[in-house]
């Protein structure tokens, strides 16, 4: 989707970003491009495109690509909006593709970042767009604890080194956009940088250290994408949460189950349109985010719920977890009931779950049992509905 560009008025305060994702993984083993490779439940790029565009600050999100790479990139990314542009034979040409596109846009400020380092804190894109108050640059660092030093040979050490005064530079890095741009325009082209910060600083350019993040370590080779090396990414947290819900079956009542309309001689009567499963699934999800129940939020003795479809309810609940940080992992229905038969209906009751919730079909289970003719379910008097939500956020 394209965007508009800024004013002069907002120019100041405008920060974009260029993600370079535009290698071929070669040194990373078989397994295609490691940018599109799962890490941590999602393609690795997905992780930095998603921690830049949840900051806030940060618009628009250039993500360069190789030649070829457009139906990989749009499904590691889908959901979130980027441009995309192709890249170049080097890293310094995709970077340089990058800026001329988000020259457009009228920023004053970039930050340039690897897609091989997906785990992105906020603290270091904050920081990072702190210290371009006072300087043209900015890249985030980790001091050197290990010993350093030479081998002549490859096999035996020669000299010992002193770490005193040396970092570990890692990416985003962060440019008043003028500046990283008349950087890339005096380089000799002869010559291939290590990184954007040495550009900078060849053209004169003053360039700050903050403080890094061990999050940030680059993936490079086979091993890094072990289940040991792995653990370094921020595991995911997890919740779960219950539902449970019973309405009576009524004469001349509408009869509405995961959000479709079932035709049956008895409906179900409710404040709103009562489907008991909506609504147990609705006490699931804000159980597991710990958001309270239905009946905090749509309380019936409020005149507008009375009718109201449960879809909203249930969309509500994800909204909320939304907010504060959770997604949907799966979600798991029984409808108990004598009547009427939920088989020939599961399908459409997943699909229609799915939809409401925004995940995959694959994501919703709809199941349905009886009780043996015991109890009101079994007298035809009602139909209940529990209900099972996980969800996943941040690590806390």
């Amino acid at each position: 989707m394209a965007r508009k560009c800024r004013g002069d008025s907002a120019a100041d305060m405008a920060i974009g970003a260029i993600i370079v994702a535009a290698g071929s993984g070669s040194r990373a083993g078989d397994g295609g491009p490691k940018q599109f490779r799962m890490i941590a439940g999602k393609p690795m790029l997905w992780h930095s495109v998603e921690a830049l565009a949840a900051h806030g600050g940060v618009d628009p999100i250039v993500v360069v690509i190789g030649e070829g790479q457009e139906e990989d990139a749009a499904r590691a990314l889908e959901g979130i909006e980027v441009d995309l542009v192709t890249g170049g034979a080097t890293r310094r040409d995709s970077v340089r593709n990058g800026l001329h596109h988000i020259e457009k846009y009228k920023l004053s400020k970039v930050l340039i970042h690897d897609a091989a380092r997906p785990f992105l804190p906020a603290q270091v894109i904050d920081d990072l767009t702190a210290a371009l108050d006072q300087h043209d640059g900015a890249v985030p660092a980790l001091p050197i604890i290990d010993s350093l030093a030479r081998s002549a040979d490859g096999h035996t050490l020669s000299a010992s080194e002193n770490r005193e005064g040396l970092w570990r530079i890692q990416t985003p890095q962060a440019f008043r956009l003028e500046a990283i741009l008349s950087a890339h325009r005096m380089w000799d082209v002869a010559a291939e940088a290590t990184d954007d910060a040495r550009m900078a600083m060849a053209a004169g350019y003053s360039v700050a250290l903050v403080p890094g993040d061990e999050a940030l370590a680059k993936y490079t080779f086979a091993s890094d994408f072990s289940e040991k090396s792995g653990q370094r990414a921020p595991m995911p947290h997890y919740r779960t949460g219950t539902g449970y819900d019973v309405h009576r079956l009524a004469a001349g009542e509408e009869l509405w189950l995961c959000g479709l309309r079932i035709e049956h001689p008895m409906g179900l009567a409710g404040h709103s349109d009562a489907d008991v499963a909506l609504h147990a699934l609705t006490d699931a999800i804000l159980g597991a985010a710990a958001l309270g129940d239905i009946g905090d939020h749509f309380p019936p003795s409020d005149p507008q719920w009375r009718g109201a479809s449960s879809d909203r309810f249930l969309a509500h609940a994800v909204r909320l977890a939304a907010d504060i940080g959770y997604e949907i992992v799966n979600v798991d229905v029984t409808i108990i009931c004598e009547a009427p038969k939920i088989g020939p209906h599961r399908t459409a009751m997943r699909a229609r779950v799915a939809e409401i919730i925004g995940v995959g079909i694959d994501r919703v289970s709809i199941k349905a049992t009886t009780t043996e003719s015991l109890g009101f379910t079994g007298r035809g008097e009602g139909i209940a509905a529990q209900a099972v939500a996980t969800l996943m956020g941040e690590a806390k």
